[in-house]
């Protein structure tokens, strides 16, 4: 809780402690009165003070005038009673204040703390740039301070602080925080670089072609600020409920202890002002909505609770409602219906390696039907030359710290004995050659076999090609890819199940990677290629195809995703490897990445509105009968309130079967 929500519990705390202190103190007259006042001012202030506001500011009937008419009614009715020498029920006016503060603090609650600043959390803006002095010695300045065409160093670990072009030096760049491309990007001299990239590996002297204001990494953080802006919310039901209820029993009550006087005035009968006065004020006090106050905000609690303890994480009330509505949902690759995780997907041994290894093929094969299980399901390590290959590939790149490399240790999964490894060079932006148990091996893309002069095979797959050379001869390639994740094709169909129109992925990946994804998923549309500011646009584009009362939901992971989670009518985050900008600027957090919990978040939506909609109903039909009884003066207060309290009681008790959620199953819903 927040230190204001935990002032709002105690303040209940306290009025009801009150209320049942005063219900055994024998006092009676005004003292009575002004003895109830307490708990009523220490509940109510802050609705009569926001009621007051809104009748200054012309904003009349909501629920604050609602509530403060009802209960100063029900004070005014104790007072006059008690002036005619019966017992005043004050407690009646000071309940239903507290009923209405405790509905709020359970939607204060459910709602949950308001988000932090999104730019504060997003890890991309450098703090600082490196300028070499006249002595070679590098200082530290601020990215603002450097003017174009300035030239700026960048060590490996540190992240580009402004747009430029290489001219000096090679290195990897991990770009996964701008475009979410799980493959490092290699560069070299005469390339461009964008801001927020990490230099992974080499030292680069960057020639900066914008300023800093100007760089992607600020373009980035003011596409945050703006979608955050443009982002329409929901309106509460409450607020709506109000804004014609309110005036309604308002105008009602009114001419209720007007009109029946008046007319009996013109026929020539007593006025009997009292009587209709009493009646118009029970009937404000009936008209207090508690049942709907406290039943709906609980409802929305439940279902927020119940999605919880399935890890959906869902930041408000209005995005559950929201969610139900949904018919298009919009996807990110990786790291959202892929791993985001660097595998070997497929290992090809040359017809030549395969000849010359054919010896220890029949040696190893028993030896590796007995090994590390973990690496059978890839392609062409179903025999000892592909596993041979990848060995002689892993022993080469033990010594760097490049993803990829990792991936090839991760793959063979055995011991590395570095000592078998000697003259190791690595070639930025081409790949490693080594010596290894005393032969030759060259392991890298492309651009390495045609340095060495090595005639190579193209890679027909998907995903990045490590080409390996054996003492001068082409031994194959090792695919590495990102993998789709299990539950993401069940998650697409899910969806579809539930009514959603449109899926559609959208990723910085290259168009091959990306089809190849969209195939295997049945995705409807897929765009490649794309930028932060290119993924807005394309949500833009699919925001203005549908209708009014549908819903777009992006589902997303990384610090680029941030501007479109935002400015989606719904965002969806992967929590437990999301970025923390992502998961500040989504409506809902899926906490254990599994695609499959957006359509579990949907039918916990849907059961949620439906609930909500059946405790509308019924207590509008309670309250509209004891609103007739009463101006009939039929049912008196004490019977209204009971009425109104007990609709409360079956409302909240069908509220809280939102909390409890079957599991997923294949039949949906």
């Amino acid at each position: 809780m927040t230190k204001k929500q935990k002032k709002v519990l105690y303040r209940i705390i306290a009025a009801a402690i009150l209320m049942v202190v005063l219900y055994f103190v024998p006092v009676e007259g005004y003292a009575r009165f002004a003895l109830y006042l307490v708990p009523y001012l220490i509940i109510g202030y802050d609705i009569l003070r926001k009621a007051a506001l809104g009748i200054v500011h012309g904003e009349v009937f909501d629920e604050n005038f609602l509530m403060a008419v009802a209960t100063v009614g029900a004070m005014l009715l104790g007072v006059y009673n008690e002036a005619r020498g019966m017992e005043g029920e004050f407690a009646e006016g000071v309940a239903v204040m507290l009923f209405y503060q405790i509905g709020e603090l359970f939607q204060a609650v459910a709602v949950g703390k308001s988000r932090r600043n999104i730019s504060a959390l997003m890890d991309i803006r450098p703090d600082y740039a490196n300028i070499e002095d006249e002595e070679g010695n590098l200082e530290q300045v601020d990215p603002d301070d450097v003017e174009v065409g300035s030239v700026i160093i960048v060590q490996p670990g540190e992240k580009i602080p402004i747009d430029g072009i290489v001219i000096q030096g090679s290195s990897t760049l991990n770009t996964s925080a701008l475009t979410g491309e799980s493959v490092p990007r290699e560069v070299a001299e005469g390339g461009e670089v964008i801001s927020g990239c990490v230099n992974l590996s080499g030292l680069l002297r960057i020639r900066t072609t914008r300023e800093f204001g100007e760089s992607t990494v600020s373009k980035i953080l003011d596409l945050v600020e703006n979608s955050s802006m443009k982002k329409a919310r929901a309106e509460n039901f409450i607020t709506k409920f109000a804004r014609y209820y309110t005036p309604a029993v308002c105008y009602s009550a009114l001419a209720l202890a007007v009109v029946p006087s008046a007319v009996s005035l013109l026929m020539g009968s007593p006025a009997g002002w009292s009587t209709w006065v009493i009646r118009a004020l029970t009937f404000l006090v009936i008209s207090c909505p508690c049942a709907l106050v406290i039943s709906i905000p609980l409802s929305f609690f439940g279902g927020i609770g119940g999605a919880s303890s399935c890890g959906i994480l869902v930041k408000g009330s209005n995005y559950l409602e929201a969610l139900a509505r949904t018919k298009y949902v919009v996807f990110d690759k990786t790291g959202t219906l892929t791993k985001g995780v660097f595998q070997v997907t497929e290992v090809y041994t040359a017809p030549g390696f395969r000849e010359e290894n054919r010896l220890v093929e029949q040696e190893l094969a028993p030896k590796f039907r007995e090994g590390n299980r973990d690496v059978e399901p890839v392609r062409g390590l179903e025999d000892a030359c592909g596993r041979k290959l990848l060995e002689l590939a892993a022993y080469a790149e033990s010594y760097s710290s490049h993803p990829i490399s990792r991936s090839l240790r991760e793959a063979w999964g055995g011991e590395i004995d570095k000592a078998l490894v000697s003259r190791v060079e690595e070639k930025g932006g081409h790949g490693v050659t080594a010596q290894v148990m005393g032969r030759r091996v060259a392991a890298g893309n492309f651009r390495l076999m045609e340095s060495l002069g090595i005639s190579y095979e193209k890679n027909v797959g998907v995903g990045t090609e490590v080409h390996v050379a054996v003492d001068g001869v082409y031994g194959g390639y090792i695919l590495i890819s990102d993998v789709v994740k299990e539950q993401a094709g069940e998650a697409v169909a899910a969806l579809k199940a539930a009514g959603v129109k449109k899926t559609v992925m959208l990723t910085g990946d290259s168009k091959m990677a990306a089809e190849y994804v969209a195939g295997q998923l049945q995705l409807d549309e897929v765009r490649s290629e794309l930028l932060p500011g290119d993924k807005v646009e394309a949500v833009e584009s699919l925001l203005a195809l549908k209708s009014g009362k549908e819903n777009l939901a992006f589902v997303g992971d990384g610090i680029n995703d941030a501007p479109v989670l935002s400015r989606a009518d719904i965002g969806v985050a992967m929590g437990a490897l999301g970025s923390d900008a992502a998961i500040e600027a989504a409506d809902i957090v899926l906490m254990d990445d599994n695609p499959m919990k957006l359509a579990l978040a949907m039918r916990i939506s849907r059961k949620c509105l439906r609930i909500v909609y059946e405790n509308i109903v019924f207590a509008l039909a309670v309250k509209a009968v004891c609103l007739v009884l009463g101006a009939f003066g039929i049912a008196n207060m004490w019977i209204a309130i009971f009425a109104d309290v007990g609709v409360m009681v079956l409302a909240v008790l069908n509220a809280i079967r939102c909390l409890r959620v079957k599991p997923y199953s294949a039949s949906g819903e």
